[in-house]
């Protein structure tokens, strides 16, 4: 295989590291800086205290940052742009594979006649033995099919059992945000009395935690503070433990997939057209219904209520999941809905800005379908955070049209029924059971499910294998974050070289310009080069090149006799990105004081994921300049590197010829801290580390740390790959010398 290398450049310093992109390794050969002895040390780029810029060491992005949208200038772009995002949101929430849906078992009795509209108590299984509960509104002169509409509440107090009081409705009322002394004291029942009086059938479900969804209780799911030690377990695991991280299992992807699951039940409704479906909330029931009409293809129109913001995301562990927001936010993924009718409001809040900052974008994206009158924003920022007849009266117009419902806009008092009347559970329909027991056996049977779907794709045939990548390439990709670099995105900067003999030992930058990170890296350049590369990682960073001494190791030495060119690297937190006596022992989190991995990793890519980033960096400087010809490419992960280069390999495959790797035996599902630095938000979710490697079947592949076998699936997939010949089993200490053997031999 021929490949190009991406950069060996040489510039006169670090502040011309961004000019000269096309310098050869050939001109750096011929440009010698005065030559020194080599000291009886590994090399240092940076003096001793000094750390590399990198963006990576700033501060962390968390919920309450600043979160722009630049929409892209076309279609095109936007299109390829919102199904990574789309991909991005379902692999988050844990929904990629979506769980195969289950008999909904719906209950709906206790029905209430109040003239105009009924209303009914419902509970259905969106999972097996997991419940969502809510009332079922109904206009009482229906006639045939007609809209459904599903409404999320938010973080009111008791949900959907919310009751303002006396006091606040008069001071609402007085305000103008309100017009009726009844009904004013519950704005979630209002707006769905009115739909149901414009003839919708409207269903008021319960968020997890809230009203007669106690089954996970409030105080897990919306106030998780501290990791329960009893939930963090290798088997039956809790949620927000390290091992439901791992696997993706959040409070955000249940209460997204009961959602889904309530679009389901609406659809089994006798008089619910199944095109005519929307959704609408306020608050967290605002994240619930841009979520919702983001993912689900089914939403004809959406009306999120004081949430669509580029400030403060979503405060509640109930509105965030690691992976979500990294270098996304609220703003794009309402866009996802696009160019459906979307309306949004602003209040003094969060949303406050919205017209200025957000909504022009979000308005842009319209602008791409020339459906720029289709989105809408009520901004009146004279009223705190609320759903109040202003805001309603704005959904209303905007959804008559689109679900075919009666233009009566103007709403009226009505009879608000009691928590009495509402509750779903009675004598007659026991409460199921809830508590950690059934927190353990939810997430167990979400985790079976799960694999049970991804080992039925395991292929057997190169046509099996193409439906398997088509699962998990989007999911291996939104868990690393991180493409391959593009021509140009890498660069090289000589710091200095040193005259070995037969070999140069250069060291400098290796920089991804797009990302504004920084690599201190060696390269042992034998003066008769025979066009190969090594890249060599150790857990080390570039001292695992070398001997206490100061000298390349021997197995280095051996590659170098050989006219094979190695390059060592200090990846993120590894060597010169340390101060002196310091460790990597944890990754950095946020200043939250809960213990929920979503609040930093639902905006900030782990420690983990970040070295696969400097994985695919160098990888990517090496292959992708045109300056300078290699022939052979291998990359070797060993002595804690290996889990790097592994959940790299499905990206570098394509670029690499060869990749020797030590896994160790390494499981990301074994991590029992979130702030290891290797716990990787998803790690587990596909087969875990097998699961990467299984995708890099495009290069041959040396492997230990794993037994005599291939583990399932690398095994199989590289058999249907036709690469079965191409790939070796060996020990531990056996990985380098076969390694070696075979760079030199080709």
């Amino acid at each position: 295989m021929f490949h190009r290398c991406s950069g060996i450049r040489r510039c006169s310093g670090i502040q011309r590291a961004r000019a000269t992109a096309g310098t050869c390794l050939a001109l750096c050969l011929l440009i010698f800086q005065s030559a020194r002895v080599a000291s009886a040390q590994a090399p240092r780029v940076l003096p001793l205290g000094e750390l590399p810029a990198d963006s990576r060491l700033q501060p962390l992005k968390d919920l309450n940052g600043y979160f722009p949208f630049k929409p892209p200038s076309t279609l095109e772009a936007w299109e390829a742009r919102r199904a990574l995002v789309k991909s991005q949101l379902l692999v988050a929430t844990g929904l990629w594979p979506m769980p195969k849906a289950t008999p909904l078992n719906p209950v709906v009795h206790g029905k209430v006649d109040l003239g105009d509209y009924t209303v009914e108590r419902v509970y259905f299984e969106s999972m097996p033995g997991f419940y969502v509960t809510g009332s079922l509104y109904r206009p009482t002169e229906s006639q045939g099919k007609t809209a459904g509409i599903l409404c999320p509440h938010g973080h009111w107090a008791n949900g959907r059992f919310y009751d303002c009081g006396e006091e606040e409705v008069e001071r609402q009322i007085g305000i103008a945000a309100e017009a009726f002394p009844e009904g004013g004291r519950s704005p979630l029942q209002s707006r769905c009395v009115q739909l149901a009086r414009m003839g919708a059938v409207v269903f008021h479900y319960d968020m997890i935690g809230y009203a007669d969804s106690q089954q996970i209780s409030h105080d897990v799911a919306h106030r998780f503070a501290k990791q329960r030690s009893e939930m963090n377990q290798e088997s039956r695991w809790g949620l927000f433990s390290p091992q439901a991280e791992s696997h993706l299992q959040s409070v955000m992807g249940l209460q997204t997939y009961n959602s889904i699951r309530a679009l389901d039940f609406l659809e089994t409704l006798p008089d619910v057209d199944p095109n005519r479906l929307a959704v609408t909330g306020a608050s967290g029931g605002g994240t619930q219904t841009f979520m919702l009409a983001a993912l689900d293809s089914r939403i004809k129109t959406a009306f999120p209520a004081v949430m669509v913001s580029t400030a403060m995301q979503g405060g509640c562990t109930c509105e965030n999941s690691s992976l979500l927001r990294i270098d996304t936010g609220n703003v794009e993924i309402a866009a996802l809905f696009a160019p459906k009718p979307l309306g949004v409001t602003a209040a003094n809040d969060w949303t406050k800005e919205m017209e200025t900052k957000g909504f022009p974008q979000l308005k842009a994206v319209y602008q791409l379908y020339d459906a720029a009158e289709k989105v809408s924003l009520t901004s009146r920022v004279e009223f705190g955070h609320n759903y109040n007849q202003v805001g309603r009266d704005a959904m209303y117009h905007i959804f008559q049209p689109v679900l075919g419902l009666a233009s009566n806009f103007d709403e009226k008092d009505y009879r608000r029924l009691s928590k009495e009347e509402m509750t779903v559970w009675d004598a007659d329909h026991p409460a199921p059971p809830a508590g950690e027991e059934f927190e353990r056996d939810l997430l167990e049977w979400w985790h079976r499910e799960t694999q049970n779907q991804l080992e039925q794709l395991i292929p057997d045939n190169q046509g099996a294998l193409k439906d398997y990548r088509a699962v998990l390439d989007d999911g291996v990709r939104a868990v690393v974050g991180r493409e391959f670099p593009e021509s140009g995105e890498t660069l090289w900067e000589l710091v200095e070289k040193v005259d070995r003999g037969d070999s140069l030992q250069m060291t400098g930058w290796v920089r991804n310009v797009e990302h504004d990170e920084t690599l201190p890296v060696v390269f042992l350049y034998p003066k008769v080069w025979n066009g190969k590369v090594v890249i060599w990682l150790d857990g080390r960073g570039k001292n695992g090149l070398y001997d206490e001494d100061g000298k390349p190791k021997a197995a280095v030495a051996r590659l170098v006799s050989a006219g094979v060119a190695v390059v060592g690297a200090d990846l993120l937190m590894q060597g010169e990105f340390l101060k002196e006596s310091e460790n990597a022992g944890k990754t950095r989190r946020v200043a939250n004081p809960r213990e929920a991995a979503a609040y930093t990793f639902g905006y900030n890519h782990s420690l983990a994921a970040q070295r696969v980033h400097d994985v695919l960096t160098l990888a990517g400087m090496i292959a992708r300049d045109e300056s300078h010809e290699v022939e052979f490419l291998a990359i070797l992960g060993t002595h804690g590197a290996g889990a790097a280069l592994a959940t790299a390999a499905p990206l570098i495959s394509e670029h690499v010829d060869l990749i020797g790797v030590d896994t160790e035996g390494f499981r990301y599902g074994n991590v029992k801290d979130l702030h290891d630095p290797s716990f990787l938000p998803g790690g587990a979710r596909y087969f875990d580390l097998p699961g990467f490697i299984s995708l890099a079947t495009q290069s041959r592949l040396v492997l230990a740390g794993e037994g005599d076998t291939l583990p399932s699936p690398i095994g199989q997939c590289f058999k249907a790959a036709g690469k079965l010949q191409s790939t070796e089993c060996v020990s531990e200490e056996n990985l380098v010398p076969e390694f070696s053997s075979t760079v030199i031999a080709q």
